[in-house]
């Protein structure tokens, strides 16, 4: 009997310190340039940067990544002022580029991609979200030392990065 409580709770202990240990992962670093991201499996990358650009005060950046992503881009109709969506699924993000801005007291993402499929079709545009399929993505956030904003200008109806 006591070896079996002894076993159980050697076993307890094991899986409450493999699941402390995966939450350990940081999942950002600073770098000279700013910071240095790995996402993993799951992990929405607009929340994420989100989340990064609230935590430690990042007044505008640039960003570049790469990885394999669940994505989806828009193309911006000038008509409805909204984006045509279209979702592609375990792709490789080849390329994404982007700002990191303010709108009304929150983080504002504007970032571009590139991704390819198996048959290395290659497919791309505005990204509205995407999400870490296998394996990992890496992006590089280069913190700029003045504050940005975006404001929605008229008469094109889209959010645009304002310099003054």
């Amino acid at each position: 009997m006591q070896i079996i409580t002894f076993l159980s709770l050697l076993l307890f202990f094991s899986v409450l310190k493999t699941n402390s240990n995966a939450q350990e992962i940081p999942k950002y670093v600073k770098v000279p340039a700013g910071f240095l991201m790995v996402l993993r499996q799951g992990d929405d990358v607009f929340a994420e940067l989100e989340k990064l650009a609230e935590k430690e005060k990042v007044p505008s950046a640039n960003l570049s990544g790469m990885g394999f992503v669940n994505v989806k881009f828009g193309f911006f109709n000038f008509d409805t002022k909204e984006y045509d969506p279209k979702e592609f699924k375990d792709v490789e993000l080849a390329s994404m580029s982007g700002s990191l801005a303010w709108k009304e007291g929150k983080p504002s993402l504007h970032c571009h991609g590139t991704v390819t499929g198996k048959d290395f079709t290659a497919h791309g545009g505005h990204m509205l979200g995407a999400t870490v399929s296998t394996g990992s993505v890496e992006i590089i956030i280069i913190v700029h030392d003045k504050r940005l904003e975006r404001v929605t200008e008229q008469p094109l109806g889209a959010n645009v990065l304002r310099l003054d």
